[in-house]
């Protein structure tokens, strides 16, 4: 797994969902989707920027707490479409 893909979607989640939060208190196993930290036009705004950032398309199938629950999860995906 890369990290700097683990890296760059924590920063984004912070920046964009939880600023002024503590960054030690989002781990990669932290549950985004069913944890409420990414309600459904946060998710649709965080698969825009990895699609963006990575050059990758991602299917409505794939754009679910299944696939997005947490930072191992999204980052996994992105690894997976590269």
């Amino acid at each position: 797994m890369d990290e700097s893909i683990k890296t760059t979607i924590k920063e984004y989640i912070l920046r964009e969902f939880l600023p002024g939060e503590d960054p030690e208190t989002l781990m990669d196993s932290t549950p985004l989707v069913t944890g409420g930290i990414l309600d459904s036009l946060a998710t649709i705004k965080l698969v825009s920027f990895l699609e963006e950032k990575y050059g990758i398309s991602l299917a409505a199938h794939e754009i679910d707490a299944e696939h997005l629950d947490t930072i191992d999860l999204v980052a996994q995906l992105v690894a997976e479409k590269k």
